[in-house]
């Protein structure tokens, strides 16, 4: 693909097509923390907060995993609390 000197690009057909993008239609691009943009179709009716909601989700896959494994609920609670404490003070 080719961007023109506006830093315009011509969606190809067949992906038009598959996400039933037509003339006039709203899109958006989300750009992921792994570099691939992904098509956010219809942004005029509520699928900017649907595309967010998908950053979140993203970046909560990402996280997944990257915790201490060893923390039961109960120890999870109990730094909560600490917390709260530590900042009230």
């Amino acid at each position: 693909m080719r961007v023109t000197e506006k830093g315009q690009v011509t969606i190809p057909k067949a992906i038009r097509d598959r996400l039933k993008i037509g003339p006039g239609s709203e899109v958006d691009f989300v750009e992921r923390a792994d570099g691939i943009v992904e098509i956010i179709r219809g942004v005029g009716n509520g699928t900017r907060s649907k595309a967010l909601l998908h950053e979140v989700e993203t970046w909560f896959r990402q996280l997944e995993g990257t915790g201490d494994a060893n923390l039961s609920a109960d120890d999870i609670m109990a730094m909560t609390r600490d917390r709260g404490e530590r900042n009230n003070n």
